[in-house]
Parts: structure tokens; C-alpha cells; sequence
């Protein structure tokens, strides 16, 4: 390899800006215009690129190089649009795509616009270096993500499956460095959580609001939430997350592996959560990987100030464990807050586990060792839901992987404000990548 790495850097990181000051915020998206410009990037180097629209602005994009066949596709997968920020609340615009103390700054830089900038930057220099290779290497960024991909990947799978049809795939969801207890590790999704998202809804006598009554439809929501945020779901440990544990605990010792397994006991999770040395962050993952989760996020209830109202409304985000279903998640409510309060689902998406024993794991594996060799790679469950969920139904062993050593208080600017990305990790994602795709890919 002849690359110039640091050339590379500023290469991918002027793609990352460009790719930034394009507003993909969903709604509406306008993913095209980013479609677009990647496409005319592709043109410029020769490789074959095509957009496609599922809607008016909503654009996604496939590009191929082509291998000799020995071996069956990999795919790189990421995401155009961004959900929207409150410029007001921001240190620096979030679509100027500035640069600030070795950071870029903007909405997207970690959610996904950098993995598209990283696997943008690999197709070009395999293209440059003439890297021969055993598989083809696709190339597909998607509208809609932000909004459940029905007009992105999902889309992509029922209207052109053809074009993007792989035995592997690299996508967002993992690759994040973590420290605990002193070791540091990194993640590789293998694993994500479905939806069961649903609407509560609570009925009463309505009437004058100065006459207040106990049959009130908004103190029965309000105590049906409350419910929900005291009470305690039961423990799921998957294959994925106990396998995350039993690996953490061998490299951390007797003492800490003990501790880290009783999390996998509904016995005794309560009390070993409570007593690992964690911050805040790490033990909110840690309960997401192991509960159906149930988050109160919009409420609804009344017309009138002075007017008791007869229904109350409130809509929960669900994230449902793999192998778990709406109905689980349902009994898991009903317990704690009865059977007075009607539920009504909106949805149920199954969550998703592939194999980590494949030999795309081993080569990311083999890769981080030689990049960060006192970090080894866990297998992971994501906690939230990717395009993964749409491409998995064409066979494709999915995997949820952009390398970068950022703290968490970094990694929380995902969907907040500030979000941003240092240079130094964008250059470091691009190059672990790179090394990955070679490896698993050239002949």
C-alpha cells in the first residue's frame, strides 16, 4: 500500500465537510442533493455509481467495484439523513461543518456522515491502488434511516435487491472504544434491539377543572408512567450480551468477571449493577442490553386549561430484545401498571442476532489487534435500531462497525447538541477500515 495517510486524512475530512453543510435533516430529508454529490465524486474517479429515488429528494445510492467472483459480496452500508438540531443550543453551527481544536463539528458527524465519508475514502483508494479483489465491494448510502428506512434501505431491498445483495455487510452500530475498570475494549455489533412502540391511553369523566375528581384521565396516564419509570422489567440476557460479559469478565479478572455475570442472573442484577465502579452512561447501556425498554416521549391530554379532559394519551418508545415480541414487552407493562390503561401497538420489529463466528468477525478482529493491540474486540448489542433490519432479510450477515477512540461524553453528542468528531478518529476509522476490506476482500 502506497497511500499517503495524511493525505487521506484531509481528504476524507473535506468529504466529511461537504457531506455536513448538505441539510439531510428527516423530515423532509432531501438526501438526494448528498446522493448526488457522492455520485459525482464516483464519476470523477471512474467507479460506477447510480442514485435512486424511492420519493421526490429522497435519494440513495449504490456504487461497485468489481472483484473476480472467487467470493461473494461485501457491502458498505451507512446512512444521508440526520435528524434535526436546535442551532440556537449548538457552540458552532451544526451545518457549517467547521473546524474547531482538531474537531469538526456539525449534525451528522457521528450519525452517520462519517462512516459514508470513511467508506466513501476506501472505495476511492482501492480504486487508486488497483487493489485486486476476490469480492465485489458495494457501496450503498440510504435515505430515511432517522425515520425507520421505508424509504431507504427498506425500500432498496424490495425495489433493487439485486444491486445490493451481499453475504456480508459493514454498517453502522459499533466499532467504539470503551474503558472499564482500566481495560479498554472495542465493540463490533453483532446484535440489535427491535420496536414495540405503543400508545397508552387512559379514560375519565370529564368536567369542570374546578372541580377536581380522582376519575381523571390525565392523573390516571400520569400514574401509569410513574409506574413505568419506578418498576423493574425482568432480565434478558441474549447469546450476544452474554457472550459481551463472559468476554469482559476474562480480561478484567476474578473479582470484576463475577460481578459482570451476576448481571446475567435476575436474581441478582439489581444489586450488581448498583455496586460496579460505572458512570452513568455505561450503566444505562448495560440496562438497555439486558431489559425490553419503555420510554414515555409524548403526551396528550386535553383542550382547555379549566377543562377536565375525558382522554389522556401517552406514546412510549419500545426497544424489545431479540427473541422478544410486543407481547412480551405488553405482560411486561401489565404488570406493573394493571389493566385499566388500554395499550395500543404501533408496530413490532423483531430485534436481530448474526453470528460472530464468521470469518469477517476474525478479520476484524485481527485487524484491531495489530491497530490497538491492548483492546480486544467484544461482540455487541446495540441498543437502538439500524438499517440492519431491512438488509438482514436478504441474507446478509450484518455488522455494525466504525472504529473510533472517542469518550463517551463524545459519543452522547449523538442526536444532541454539539455533535462532533475529532480528526484524528476520522483518519483512524478510515484506516482500520481500509485494512479490514483489504484483508477480507483482496485476493
Amino acid at each position: 500500500m502506497t497511500n499517503n495517510w495524511n493525505a487521506t486524512r484531509d481528504e476524507v475530512t473535506h468529504y466529511l465537510q461537504d457531506l455536513i453543510r448538505i441539510d439531510t435533516t428527516n423530515p423532509p430529508g432531501n438526501e438526494t442533493r448528498a446522493a448526488e454529490y457522492l455520485a459525482g465524486v464516483f464519476q470523477r474517479e471512474g467507479i460506477p455509481a447510480t442514485v435512486l429515488e424511492s420519493a421526490p429528494g429522497r435519494g440513495n445510492i449504490v456504487a461497485r467495484l468489481k472483484g473476480d467472483g472467487r467470493a461473494a459480496p461485501l457491502m458498505l452500508m451507512a446512512h444521508l439523513d440526520v435528524v434535526p438540531a436546535e442551532a440556537s443550543q449548538w457552540k458552532q453551527p451544526p451545518f457549517g461543518g467547521n473546524i474547531v481544536d482538531g474537531y469538526l463539528w456539525g449534525r451528522g458527524t457521528l450519525d452517520t456522515k462519517e462512516l459514508v465519508a470513511m467508506e466513501l475514502m476506501i472505495m476511492l483508494l482501492l480504486k487508486r491502488e488497483a487493489v485486486p479483489l476476490a469480492r465485489d465491494i458495494i457501496f450503498m448510502a440510504n435515505a430515511d434511516e432517522e425515520a425507520g428506512g421505508h424509504l431507504g434501505a427498506g425500500w432498496m431491498v424490495k425495489q433493487h435487491a439485486d444491486l445490493i445483495r451481499a453475504e456480508y455487510a459493514i454498517n453502522e452500530g459499533g466499532g467504539f472504544g470503551f474503558e472499564l475498570l482500566g481495560k479498554k475494549f472495542f465493540t463490533c455489533q453483532t446484535g440489535e434491539k427491535g420496536t414495540a412502540r405503543f400508545v397508552m391511553r387512559t379514560h375519565g369523566r370529564p368536567g369542570h377543572a374546578s372541580q377536581p375528581h380522582p376519575d381523571n384521565a390525565v392523573l390516571k396516564l400520569a400514574d401509569a408512567i410513574q409506574k413505568i419509570g419506578a418498576g423493574e422489567f425482568p432480565v434478558h440476557p441474549t447469546a450476544t450480551v452474554r457472550l459481551f460479559f463472559e468476554k469482559l469478565g476474562a480480561q478484567l479478572g476474578k473479582s470484576a468477571e463475577a460481578e459482570l455475570l451476576a448481571l446475567l442472573d435476575p436474581k441478582k442484577y439489581a444489586a450488581a449493577i448498583k455496586r460496579l465502579p460505572i458512570d452513568d452512561s455505561m450503566r444505562s447501556m448495560i440496562f438497555a442490553m439486558l431489559h425490553n425498554t419503555v420510554t414515555p416521549t409524548l403526551l396528550n391530554a386535553g383542550t382547555k386549561i379549566n377543562v377536565i379532559p375525558s382522554v389522556a394519551e401517552g406514546q412510549c418508545d419500545s426497544r424489545v430484545i431479540p427473541g422478544c415480541s410486543a407481547q412480551d414487552v405488553e405482560r411486561e407493562v401489565r404488570a406493573l401498571i394493571g389493566d385499566q390503561v388500554e395499550i395500543e401497538f404501533l408496530g413490532d420489529t423483531p430485534g436481530l442476532e448474526s453470528d460472530f463466528r464468521t470469518p469477517l468477525f476474525e478479520t476484524i478482529s485481527h485487524v484491531m489487534a495489530h491497530h490497538a493491540p491492548d483492546a480486544p474486540v467484544l461482540p455487541y448489542l446495540v441498543v437502538g435500531a439500524t438499517d440492519a433490519r431491512h438488509v438482514t432479510k436478504l441474507g446478509t450477515k450484518v455488522y455494525g462497525f466504525c472504529p473510533m477512540r472517542a469518550p463517551a461524553e463524545e459519543l452522547d453528542t449523538v442526536h444532541g447538541h454539539n455533535e462532533r468528531i475529532s480528526i484524528e478518529n476520522l483518519a483512524f476509522g478510515t484506516r482500520v477500515l481500509f485494512d479490514v476490506v483489504t484483508e477480507f476482500a483482496a485476493k
